[in-house]
């Protein structure tokens, strides 16, 4: 799988006129070699992938992490660096780049470390982004990324119905996060054993929770905390950062309340954020832009009298955050094959209701990966 993608990445830099690229999104490097690591720029260490169109890929890579790159990177080659040792990772650079006419590079996605010092190499003449072949490769998932995307839609719907169970009047938000944690870590370990052979990849789910309660719902981004839960209020539960199996990322999110809805405004404006969802779903088909989905669901969020909303989702995949992405402007024709979360959410002043799923665009619509009941009655725990 590796060695196909680097081949097809190597065609597409010959097609566009590119030499050579160097690679250092970590997802990306991921994507073509199947190397990964958990410390990275965050520890002030540059991992960079070399990959000319003609000659070998070249890992460079920190020597604390040779043994993991050794064992898993699909490379011709690799060169370590030690902290504080000779030029660090700067050493095979310069060879790489100085005969080449046309050099790719991520620019949003390199640190500005490294950047800088290839500013120093590279006149930016000789300069362009390899971020749009990438992001055209990695559009369209293969069959083993789409079972990737169907186990993670396990771990996610695991993830749910165990946070769900878990909210109840004077219950701590945290005691929540550590449910759901639990329950996807569970299901993770069960499908790598059945599935999967690969002794090295963690079930264990990372990213703190996102969830909010009570006065608190409106807060978007809100980490599980330490916050009792009541009965009456509505609680938020987000698993777009923490469905994360094997790498592959999806959108999921729901909206509860505890008991009953003591404010029973907020149960008119679920509904629209579910209508709005609901629009966009029925959009997704091949043939339709991006865009068109954004505003099927924008349509039904304003005509209900409500602020123009945000994008309406996204594509994933290795990342969080891939192409293209279902907003106004993006015009790219949805294709069998793309992994999209979408969403329906609404806010007002004291309230805000979410509702998410991930799926696969099929040849006659989308095949649903994450599933939880949306009905008013249904989430009234």
């Amino acid at each position: 799988m590796f060695q196909s993608r680097m081949k097809t990445f190597r065609q597409k830099l010959s097609d566009a006129g590119v030499d050579v690229a160097l690679i250092t999104d970590e997802d990306n490097v991921y994507y073509l070699t199947g190397y990964y690591d958990y410390l990275h720029m965050e520890f002030g260490r540059p991992t960079v992938l070399i990959v000319s169109r003609e000659g070998r890929s070249l890992l460079i890579t920190p020597t604390i992490d040779l043994v993991a790159a050794q064992a898993h990177a699909h490379v011709d080659a690799i060169a370590a660096w030690n902290d504080g040792m000779g030029d660090e990772w700067r050493t095979e650079l310069p060879k790489a780049v100085q005969k080449a006419s046309c050099v790719a590079i991520e620019p949003n996605h390199m640190p500005p470390i490294v950047q800088a010092y290839v500013s120093q190499l590279v006149g930016t003449d000789r300069l362009t982004s390899a971020t749009p072949i990438l992001a055209d490769m990695r559009m369209i998932k293969s069959a083993p990324e789409l079972q990737l995307a169907r186990h993670a839609g396990q771990v996610a719907n695991a993830m749910m119905a165990a946070g769900r169970d878990a909210i109840g009047h004077g219950v701590a938000e945290y005691e929540v996060a550590l449910a759901t944690s639990h329950a996807g870590t569970r299901k993770a370990a069960e499908l790598l054993a059945a599935h999967y052979d690969d002794a090295d990849m963690s079930p264990n789910t990372h990213f703190l929770q996102i969830m909010a309660s009570g006065p608190d719902i409106t807060k978007t981004h809100h980490r599980a905390s330490t916050r009792v839960m009541a009965k009456g209020e509505p609680v938020f539960l987000c698993f777009c950062g923490m469905t994360n199996f094997h790498r592959f990322k999806l959108g999921f999110d729901r909206t509860f309340w505890i008991d009953d809805i003591a404010d029973r405004t907020q149960a008119d404006v679920y509904e629209v954020a579910v209508a709005s969802q609901k629009a966009a779903l029925e959009m997704i088909r091949p043939g339709v832009t991006a865009q068109d989905v954004h505003a099927a669901y924008a349509e039904v969020i304003q005509d209900a009298g409500h602020e123009y909303p945000f994008r309406c989702g996204r594509a994933t995949g290795f990342s969080f955050l891939e192409h293209p992405q279902l907003v106004t402007g993006d015009t790219t024709v949805l294709q069998p094959g793309m992994v999209l979360a979408v969403d329906g959410s609404v806010s007002v002043e004291t309230f805000r209701a979410q509702v998410g799923d991930s799926l696969i665009v099929t040849d006659t619509g989308y095949e649903l990966l994450t599933d939880h009941p949306k009905v008013v009655a249904d989430v009234i725990l």
